[in-house]
């Protein structure tokens, strides 16, 4: 038979489609991504991203010889505080240059408390951000949950809602831990699925429960109809 959070993935597949993620890939620049907009979403940190990538170039080397001008220049595209998030690309950049050899994959082959822990120490990188980074580069299966999305399972009754963002980020990564496989494929599909459902019909104020296809499985639906 199979786990409650595996038919609610099943009907958010059959509803969304095969989803696949979006660039860019790779530990490195998907730090450099999350600091290319504010606020950080994947509308601003993707315009800041591409503009950076095509005029300047996303590699430490390139960020490092950049002015930080022309940096904030091009980081105006992302959003507010552009010469902060300016600072923080040399401070990106440096740190992987001189600290990781310019390689921060490698520096994310160990066990999954000190690969977390390493990326922590880059700005605007928190538990959920480090722990989207392991996943999505397959350095390890964590159960990430998407960050700006906590609500949609929490509302399908994945993990307990508590008082404050980090108890039910953790109680709903524990509850996906205990019902998904251990595997970086199918941790990616649920997150995949969790995120978009929550940007596409499960939003925070409004939701568009009477177009859901998991309505059956709702336990905020139920509760509220």
């Amino acid at each position: 038979m199979s786990s409650r959070v595996a038919r609610i993935l099943d009907l958010l597949e059959q509803h969304y489609g095969k989803l696949k993620p979006r660039p860019p890939s790779g530990a490195y620049a998907m730090v450099i991504y999350a600091n290319c907009g504010y606020p950080a979403n994947d509308a601003t940190c993707a315009k800041g991203f591409q503009a950076l990538k095509k005029k300047i170039g996303i590699q430490p080397d390139e960020i490092l010889a950049a002015s930080d001008q022309e940096l904030t220049g091009i980081l105006r595209l992302g959003g507010i505080f552009p010469e902060l998030r300016a600072r923080r690309l040399k401070e990106i950049a440096a740190r992987v240059n001189n600290k990781y050899s310019g390689d921060l994959a490698t520096a994310l082959q160990k066990p999954v408390p000190e690969a977390r822990k390493v990326l922590k120490q880059f700005p605007t990188i928190g538990d959920p951000g480090a722990e989207k980074i392991l996943l999505f580069t397959k350095a390890a299966p964590v159960a990430a949950v998407p960050s700006n999305c906590v609500h949609v399972p929490l509302r399908l009754g994945i993990g307990t809602a508590f008082k404050t963002y980090a108890k039910d980020y953790r109680s709903t990564q524990e509850a996906l831990a205990a019902e998904l496989p251990e595997t970086c494929e199918a941790r990616l599909r649920a997150y995949l699925l969790l995120q978009h459902h929550g940007q596409e019909l499960c939003k925070r104020s409004r939701p568009k429960c009477d177009e859901c296809p998991v309505t059956i499985e709702c336990r905020y639906y139920q509760s509220t109809r």
